[in-house]
């Protein structure tokens, strides 16, 4: 009885651990159906039927963004539209600049690692993903590909959420 509940307990803990890796992996868009959506200090994900703006971003083989820099005002919910224009997998993460550092890190440790939440996006070369995001809170937040040795090289991006008027 007790290799019967051993073995259930490794295939729950191989399934729940099956999201995971990289490989051959999209993310999801942001208007997928999720759970309750969390909220973070860079905001919280974005109603898609809400989206007042696209941005576009473009990622290169050269470890760039392009643009490199966006300005939002607080409150607005936006689309943020990523071309691979490379010949390698890219992704774009949003973030504070610790919690994209501690990601890399994890990257770095396991790099098959795939994960999906709505303030990324993981994109194929020659293709295009999308980040529905509400940008409910003030302040300079971070984007960048964390894949390994894309992140080292400089694939990084900042975000300043204007306050709203008042």
């Amino acid at each position: 009885m007790k290799t019967i509940k051993f073995i259930a307990s490794c295939a729950l803990l191989v399934s729940a651990g099956a999201t995971f890796g990289h490989e051959g992996a999209t993310h999801a868009p942001a208007h997928a159906a999720e759970p309750a959506e969390e909220q973070t200090a860079w905001g919280i994900a974005g109603d898609a039927a809400a989206v007042q703006r696209t941005i576009t971003l473009r990622m290169t083989d050269a470890m760039r963004f392009e643009p490199n820099h966006i300005e939002v005002r607080e409150g607005d919910t936006v689309r943020l539209r990523v071309e691979n224009q490379g010949r390698l997998m890219h992704e774009i993460v949003l973030g504070t600049q610790a919690d994209l550092d501690v990601h890399a890190e994890m990257m770095r440790k396991h790099p098959g690692m795939e994960h999906d939440a709505p303030s990324m996006a993981h994109v194929a070369p020659g293709k295009q993903g999308d980040i529905v995001w509400q940008f409910n809170r003030p302040g300079n937040f971070d984007f960048a590909c964390l894949i390994e040795g894309h992140y080292q090289a400089g694939m990084t991006g900042t975000i300043t959420v204007r306050p709203r008027a008042r």
